[in-house]
């Protein structure tokens, strides 16, 4: 939740210095969002690279958990899919990039702004964020009524990071493994997915 209200910080804070022009018209033309997404990435990289036990648990992973996070990207691209019908103003496509971050707020708000715009870039920013602190808020319920795999699937990417620790709280030591290998498969497919439905 902290760092959820630390990055709406920045945001709120970058939208100010917009505001009073604090900043020069053409800063933004110098490609300076392209070189933050390739820091990200590579910070992203050494993140998974630098932790050698990640892979051990992956492989001790029980089989009936794999297909968990296809069924995460199947329910929530169904969900945005059904969404899409109410909102005349925005296209399925455009939809499917926004929902394609699964709460990787951070990188997929980056790439759909330079496929899409800045407006939409800030939808998708809002939105992700929105599933990432939903997911901190509602797991408890969420193990209650629908069992303790519900929080993994609703926290999307973010469950080898920013929700893991509830997750373990709520659904237990025993679906750490769990977590960590659905949020790191979901994290490989964010830029892919969001690319690939902000080209067509």
């Amino acid at each position: 939740m902290k760092g959820s209200l630390i990055i709406l910080s920045f945001f709120a804070t970058g939208i100010l210095l917009g505001i009073f022009r604090i900043f020069p018209h053409d800063f933004l033309h110098y490609n300076v969002s392209f070189y933050v997404l390739c820091g990200l990435m590579f910070s992203v990289g050494i993140s998974i690279g630098n932790d050698p036990t990640s892979f051990r648990q992956f492989r001790n992973l029980n089989p009936r958990f794999v297909f968990l996070p296809l069924m995460t990207i199947a329910g929530t691209l169904l969900g945005v899919m059904t969404v899409s019908f109410f909102l005349k103003n925005r296209s399925l496509t455009e939809c499917l990039s926004i929902g394609s971050g699964f709460g990787y707020y951070s990188l997929s708000s980056i790439l759909t702004t330079q496929c899409k715009g800045v407006e939409l870039g800030t939808i998708s920013l809002l939105s992700n964020i929105m599933r990432e602190v939903l997911t901190l808020v509602l797991a408890p319920w969420m193990v209650r009524y629908f069992g303790k795999l519900a929080p993994i699937s609703a926290g999307g990417a973010t469950t080898m990071d920013t929700t893991f620790p509830i997750i373990v709280r709520t659904s237990g030591k025993d679906f750490a493994i769990v977590s960590i290998y659905h949020g790191f498969i979901l994290d490989f497919t964010v830029p892919f997915l969001v690319t690939f439905f902000c080209s067509l």
